[in-house]
């Protein structure tokens, strides 16, 4: 369905770049504005996992039964010792697990009742250099935070970004408010911005919602020193690989960093209060959530601590992150860094025969096969992880191009990945794509193909090339 043209009366003088193409997914099960009162997570986890580019064996200072103040370092990179990965908590490390190949999966720490901070000298933003900045972002942990596309590796500290992108608003499936949750942060948010306006010759970009009836939070509509723009569209609007498409695509050689809303006020509070507060509000959300609400912790909380209160059925699917490009969680493991949301849906583990044949029950769909879809388009569904089919031979069709709003041939590109043609994935435009922009192609895809591991390995063929 076309979006209206129409442009809000908030944003003003700003620019607006209006989005055709893409699909929002209504799932029953968004979160309240409210929050858990009866939840304490006590055991959180730093996993070198979630930082790309770094080695699976870091160089780890602490030992089990180890005291530690939030903003004490765990571990470091052993190729590139200015990665510095700190504790979000004070408590005793209870656990250094392990993966394949004696990887280091997490670290873990069992958080004090009162928490306990280390100080930093923070420097003097108004007068301090460039270099002497990054020198204390590393120092303090807080680099880690940043991510570089292309790619979304941890940057070099020897790269100078062209721009800096932020989005303030997330379109997927049972997304949470970022409205709601820069609540109360406001001036941690703009000094955040203030820091990072140091660490670029270029802009800093911020992306804002024009989707919705009321106007952004006054964080995001009164920030200073950044270049506004409102997108209003369908999912995958709220990306920010999108953003960064539609207003100064990378080209050649360039490098962008990319951080999320939470990611700078911890930037900010570090300049405003001398501390590293790793605190989080995530969104436990989903169908199978009872009264679904939001969760103030910090960053690397235990799953099953943060949802064993809300949770209605042990027989279902938790995901850290969204539904679309989220990674399936155990009990007893913990929420990815740079996530804001725990869905949590029925599992789908059931037979479907006939299923192309035999009339169906509505379910979102990118095909108008189903009448709820151009009938109710705003219906919002009950879902369950089943497929509704196996992968078969890659079909070539254009119904990807309709849900990826960006210049790039999504089927093109994909088997040029999987034949490991390097030039011919760079003139696809493979620089410019990350995995969370191809989720809808994968999730409407008649061939049932992994979009987003095909494009991770051909990220990696890129980066040993």
């Amino acid at each position: 369905m076309f979006q209206s043209k129409k442009k809000p009366d908030y944003v003003g003088s700003n620019k607006i770049i209006f989005l055709n193409k893409g699909m929002s997914i209504n799932i029953k099960g968004e979160a309240d504005k409210s929050m858990f009162d009866n939840v304490d997570v006590q055991k959180y986890a730093v996993q070198p996992g979630n930082f790309r580019g770094v080695v699976p064996i870091p160089k780890v200072v602490v030992n089990i039964g180890d005291k530690v103040k939030a903003g004490d370092l765990l571990f470091y990179d052993k190729k590139k010792p200015y990665l510095k990965f700190i504790s979000p908590v004070s408590g005793t490390v209870t656990a250094i697990n392990r993966g394949l190949r004696r990887s280091i999966k997490e670290v873990v720490v069992e958080k004090d009742k009162d928490l306990e901070y280390r100080k930093f000298n923070t420097p003097d933003l108004s007068t301090v250099s460039r270099e002497d900045l990054v020198g204390f972002l590393t120092e303090s942990g807080l680099w880690p935070l940043i991510r570089q596309r292309p790619y979304d590796l941890v940057p070099e500290i020897e790269e100078i970004p062209r721009d800096i992108f932020i989005t303030t608003f997330d379109s997927s499936p049972l997304a949470p408010d970022y409205d709601y949750i820069i609540t109360g942060n406001e001036d941690a948010f703009q000094k955040g911005l203030d820091v990072l306006s140091k660490l670029t010759k270029g802009k800093v970009y911020l992306g804002l919602n024009a989707n919705k009836e009321q106007a952004p939070s006054q964080a995001f509509i009164k920030a200073e020193g950044v270049e506004k723009t409102f997108f209003k569209g369908p999912h995958p609007s709220g990306n920010v690989g999108i953003h960064v498409h539609h207003l100064a695509p990378i080209k050649g050689n360039q490098k962008i960093w990319i951080l999320g809303i939470q990611e700078v006020v911890t930037i900010g509070n570090m300049f405003l209060k001398n501390i590293y507060d790793a605190s989080r509000i995530i969104a436990i959300a989903g169908e199978d959530v009872d009264k679904p609400r939001y969760l103030k912790t910090y960053m690397g909380a235990d799953i099953s601590e943060s949802v064993r209160v809300c949770v209605k059925d042990a027989k279902c699917r938790v995901i850290s992150g969204n539904v679309l490009t989220g990674e399936t969680k155990e009990y007893g493991e913990f929420l990815n860094a740079f996530d804001y949301l725990i869905s949590i849906i029925p599992e789908g583990n059931y037979f479907e025969p006939f299923g192309w044949l035999i009339p169906k029950k509505s379910r979102p769909s990118f095909s108008r096969s189903f009448l709820s879809k151009w009938i109710f388009p705003k219906k919002k569904y009950n879902i369950d992880t089943n497929m509704h089919g196996q992968e078969r031979a890659f079909v070539a069709t254009g119904i990807y191009k309709e849900v990826l709003p960006m210049d790039i041939y999504p089927v093109h590109l994909m088997k040029a990945i999987l034949a490991g043609d390097i030039e011919k994935m760079e003139g696809l435009g493979i620089n410019e794509v990350s995995e969370e922009d191809v989720a809808l192609c994968e999730f409407i895809c008649p061939s049932k193909q992994e979009f987003q591991a095909i494009l991770r390995d051909g990220h990696r063929m890129m980066i040993e090339q």
